[in-house]
This record gives structure tokens, C-alpha cells and sequence, in this order.
């Protein structure tokens, strides 16, 4: 059976839902009238589109039709939004209520669902129209839209452009080391603190470890213990490291080291084996490849200033205690190098649910180990459309150890 991109097209009765069917499709899919409600139920298009591959078009009832028959469409409606990768939501600019378009707006949201927002325009529409909308949708601004009219041939190719523009396929294969080499070593550098789980390893560790063997190469744990190597005699520490790499009988072809002990590798780690973390590795992983967003996003730290907000963001809700890498490490470091600047945190869904996230000057995400691709490219997306930067926890701390220790990082994804 054929795998294809789920796209739906939703909002309230009347919008131009069919048409616009009829438009991608370039046939008379769905039946089009001025009657309000005319679409009874959800149609479907199975068609091949060119740099996107085949797709499954879904033409769903309006959100507004107020009746038994409505309430029974609105159900199956929400029900196919919960199945998209791709919600095309078609506003009427000249229309004066817009409880379809929120209500279709937070579902698809808190669902991580990508949105593009399509204009319809039946009339001329001045620009007073617009402003309105944007005040009665104010979530709006976190997504791209176009504006057409859908019974307009020519629009099909431009609108074609913009759903390849902005929307990421979901079926694209993803090496957690695109650097592996087999039959070489690789080292983990684990150095378990007080949150690390008794049995097992976290979920990167784990990752890395499995997809190393998977691949015919050796994964070499080690725990650095960084109380030595950070106290005033750290010789011993830095000793048994040396050991234990010339133990190996040839150089590691690379280190993926726990983030918080990049003060300790960045000077410890011969230059000819090269170096990063599980976090870099993680969120450039769950984001498919978007790793150079995170790295672009770090220079937002040299423009801070004074009463600037910078949200730590934690997708999960594990349990914090001592020298919390997000809570108290990063926020520390922050307060130390810009004490004037506000620190600000969220945990799991609390992104989601964040309506201010354009206030924020950068974002310090983690590593993204616990939510899925879906999550995270939500959370991009709405940064990517307000303009606030983003980086992550590997990034941040390598960067406190100077640009040299930065791009060192960088380089096995480059």
C-alpha cells in the first residue's frame, strides 16, 4: 500500500473548502454551490504531486453549520483534522465571524499538526480585512498564508509553490550519526549524576549506543568523574581518561559527551578525535537535519540586553533535583555572563500553550529526546514565523566554552 501525505482542507461553510479541492486536484472532485452545508461529508483525492509525491486530499464539511446534522459533521471534521500531516485552513476575508477558523486553529495546534493559511477571496478585499482578521485570530501570526481566488486556474501553480515552500514531508529518513564510519570506535562519555535512573541509560545514551552496533561500528561507554576533573587537582581524572583512550589500541574516531561536561572535554579531548553531544545529536535527529537553526540561533546572545527574555524550553516533565541541567546549570551561566536579562521556563506542553513566545529575545531548547518530530517541528515553525531565534543545551554550553569549542561541535554535522 502506498504511504501518502495526508493534506485536509478545513473551515467554516461557504469559505471556498470544494473549490479549492477542485483547484488542486484540476477536476470537479467536490461538488461547489453557494448553498451553505452543500458538503454532506468528508471527500478524498488520491493524486501524485511533483517534489512531494503522492498525497490523500481530504475535503471536510464546514465547523458552523448549526443543526443535529452539523454537530454529527463537526465530529467526523475534528476526527480528519486528527489524521493530516497538513491543515490548509481557508478563511473568506470578507466574512465577520471567525469562531470556525480558532476553534480549527488550537485543535490543529495543540495536535502539532503544520498549518498554511489560505486566503479565498470571492471580492476585492481591502486591507482593513485583514487587520481585522488578525485581531479576531491572533494565531495567526505563527503560520504562512497565501491569497487567491480558488476558482482561478492560475492559481494552482502558486499555490503548489507555497505548500512545497512550507510544508516538511513526514516520510524522510533520518542517521542519527551521518558521520559513522564502521568498524571504528566511538566513545560515550556518560558522566552519571544524581538524575540519572538506577538500570538503565537515558534515552540518547541509548540511541547512540544501538545505532553504533546497528552499524557495524564500537560504541565505548565511559563515566568521567567531573567532581575530579573540575577540583583543584584534576591530574588523577585527567589521567585515567588518557589511559582509557590509549586502552582502545587506536584513536576513537569521535566523543559524544553528556552536554554539561563540554568545560571539562573541550580542553581533554585530543584534536584529532573529533567531538559533540547527545543533545546537538538528539535535536538535530528529531528535528530532521535542522541543526544549523540552532547553531545560527546561539548569535542572538551577542545582542542582549538589559530586561531581554530568554525561555528555557524542557519538553518533558522528569523529575529536578540538584544541578538540574536547565533549571539550575544554563540559568546560572546566563545570570553570570547577562545579569540583567529575565530567565523564564517551560516544561512539556507549557510551549504549546505559550501565546507570547514572540517577547522572547532567544529560545534554549533541549534536546528533544522525549517529544516527537511532529512536536518539534511545531515549535520551530512558530518561532521561524514570529523571528525569534532558537538554540539548544549542547549548543549554549559548548558556546560558553568559546567559539573554538563551538564549531568543533558543529563540524561532524557539518
Amino acid at each position: 500500500m502506498t504511504e501518502r501525505e495526508h493534506i485536509g482542507i478545513f473551515g467554516k461553510m461557504n469559505s471556498g473548502k470544494s473549490s479549492l479541492m477542485n483547484l488542486l486536484t484540476q477536476q470537479e472532485t467536490s461538488i461547489t454551490d453557494s448553498t451553505p452545508g452543500t458538503t454532506a461529508d468528508v471527500k478524498i483525492a488520491l493524486q501524485e504531486i511533483h517534489g512531494l509525491g503522492p498525497v490523500k486530499f481530504f475535503d471536510t464539511a464546514g465547523l458552523d453549520e448549526g443543526s443535529l446534522l452539523g454537530a454529527k459533521k463537526r465530529e467526523k471534521v475534528m476526527n480528519v483534522l486528527k489524521e493530516c500531516d497538513l491543515v490548509l485552513l481557508v478563511v473568506d476575508p470578507s466574512t465577520h465571524e471567525f469562531d470556525s477558523e480558532n476553534i480549527i486553529l488550537e485543535e490543529a495546534r495543540e495536535l502539532d499538526k503544520q498549518i498554511l493559511i489560505i486566503y479565498n477571496l470571492f471580492e476585492t478585499t481591502a486591507d482593513s480585512f485583514f487587520k481585522k482578521i488578525e485581531i479576531q485570530v491572533p494565531l495567526l501570526k505563527f503560520f504562512p498564508s497565501i491569497t487567491l481566488s480558488a476558482i482561478d486556474a492560475s492559481f494552482r501553480q502558486p499555490l503548489l509553490n507555497f505548500i512545497l515552500s512550507n510544508y516538511d514531508p513526514k516520510f524522510q529518513k533520518m542517521e542519527l550519526f551521518p558521520f559513522l564510519e564502521k568498524d571504528e570506535f566511538y566513545v560515550l562519555n556518560i558522566p552519571m549524576d544524581e538524575e540519572t535512573p538506577p538500570g538503565r541509560y537515558l534515552r540518547p545514551q541509548a540511541m547512540a549506543e544501538e545505532y553504533i552496533t546497528r552499524n557495524w561500528a564500537f560504541p565505548v561507554s565511559y563515566r568521567m568523574n567531573l567532581g575530579i576533573a573540575r577540583s583543584e587537582n584534576p591530574q588523577p581524572e585527567k589521567d585515567r581518561f588518557d589511559a582509557f583512550l590509549n586502552s582502545l589500541g587506536r584513536r576513537p574516531k569521535a566523543i559524544i559527551t553528556d552536554s554539561q561536561a563540554m568545560d571539562v572535554m573541550a580542553k581533554w579531548t585530543p584534536a584529532d578525535i573529533m567531538l559533540t553531544t547527545f543533545s546537538i545529536m538528539m535535536i538535530n535527529y528529531v528535528s530532521k537535519g535542522r541543526i544549523s537553526e540552532f547553531y545560527k540561533g546561539i548569535k542572538a546572545l551577542d545582542n542582549l540586553q538589559p530586561g531581554d527574555k530568554v525561555l528555557i524550553a524542557e519538553a518533558c516533565n522528569h523529575s529536578r533535583i540538584s544541578e538540574d541541567i536547565g533549571t539550575v546549570q544554563i540559568p546560572r551561566k546566563l545570570n553570570q555572563l547577562f545579569p540583567e536579562v529575565i530567565v523564564k521556563h517551560n516544561f512539556g506542553r507549557e510551549f504549546q500553550s505559550n501565546g507570547e513566545l514572540e517577547k522572547y529575545k532567544l529560545i534554549i531548547h533541549c534536546g528533544g529526546c522525549m517529544i516527537s518530530h511532529q512536536k518539534l517541528q511545531a515549535r520551530l515553525r512558530d518561532l521561524r514565523h514570529v523571528g525569534v531565534p532558537i538554540t539548544n543545551y549542547g549548543v549554549f554550553l559548548s558556546w560558553m566554552q568559546g567559539q573554538a569549542a563551538l564549531e568543533r561541535v558543529m563540524e561532524p554535522w557539518r
